[in-house]
């Protein structure tokens, strides 16, 4: 643990145990990610805190031997530190960016209570909230009805009838439904579909209906574990690398990017940008054709190329030909 993460904690820890007066000691180091050993040690360095000049009338007053004896806190003499520190603009736009996206996936009562804490979020975000509205959130979802219908059928362990469309096809299918999960800007419903009498996934955008049959979903078993996408087996921040060729080459002036290289055999630019969000990288690529290539990692274009496929596919389909 580094001291800068500890000085985070005790700072939103004064306020805390000021209005909770008498907090027990294995509570408050549940509600603070901590051991109560790890709170203990807080406590201690609290202990010897407070204003300049260190005088005793200066110093945090904690009880310690009320820790030591009934596991309780009680902390005085603090009130300068009675506000919790306001949020950063790093983490208000991680806060805001995450709650965007689950709102992607939510319905009903789930929904409503996003859209409070985002409402409360705002309030109190200070300049984090101007940087958290230049940025977008991406999700292929489905409206708000079909998500009500499959959040409804999952809490109630009931049976769906689902119309499916794909680029090839429009089918009916009947699935008992476990979870909506996201993965690469895409929200999808995992359910065991009596049909093909295995789990399948299903993308929430191509549901046109989801209708309950009335039936009691049958027990299939373990939900196998869910897929990951390439952004989630990344073992560190996500960082794309990208080969740009002169029609591309605004990318690396227009987006943020951490290096950029010239290939002295090509003459294109070598750009590696951080990425955050898979539905943007698919728009950028899809955006660019044939003017970037992928370089690393393996499968971040797969999304893209997904899509263009299925477009493709589309036109076809209506007799428009591959090449309209």
């Amino acid at each position: 643990m580094s001291s800068s993460v500890q000085v985070q904690r005790l700072l939103a820890l004064v306020p805390y145990l000021l209005s909770h007066d008498g907090a027990d000691l294995a509570e408050t180091a549940r509600e603070f990610g901590v051991t109560p050993k790890q709170l203990r040690a807080d406590l201690s360095v609290l202990y010897m805190c407070g204003l300049p000049g260190l005088m005793p009338g200066d110093l945090i007053e904690i009880d310690l031997d009320a820790v030591d004896g009934a596991g309780t806190i009680h902390l005085t003499n603090a009130d300068y530190l009675a506000r919790p520190l306001r949020f950063t603009a790093d983490e208000v736009l991680g806060l805001v960016l995450g709650l965007r996206s689950v709102r992607e996936l939510a319905a009903g009562p789930v929904r409503r209570t996003i859209d409070s804490a985002l409402a409360k979020l705002e309030a109190v975000a200070g300049a984090g909230q101007e940087v958290a509205e230049r940025v977008t959130v991406s999700v292929q979802s489905a409206d708000d009805r079909i998500r009500d219908q499959v959040a409804t059928a999952i809490d109630s362990g009931r049976r769906l009838r689902l119309v499916y469309d794909t680029p090839e096809r429009t089918t009916e299918r009947e699935v008992d439904p476990a979870r909506v999960s996201l993965r690469d800007g895409v929200a999808y419903l995992e359910a065991f579909d009596l049909g093909r009498d295995d789990w399948r996934t299903f993308r929430l955008d191509r549901i046109a209906s989801a209708e309950p049959t009335g039936t009691p979903a049958a027990d299939h078993g373990p939900l196998p574990p869910p897929a990951e996408g390439w952004l989630q087996a990344l073992s560190g921040p996500a960082r794309v690398t990208l080969e740009l060729r002169p029609g591309a080459a605004w990318v690396a002036e227009y987006h943020p990017v951490e290096r950029v290289e010239t290939d002295p055999a090509t003459g294109h630019l070598h750009a590696t940008l951080p990425v955050t969000d898979p539905g943007w990288l698919r728009a950028l690529l899809l955006q660019l054709a044939d003017e970037v290539r992928v370089l690393d990692p393996a499968g971040a274009a797969d999304e893209a190329r997904q899509a263009a496929e299925q477009a493709l596919a589309l036109y076809r389909q209506l007799g428009l030909g591959s090449d309209t």
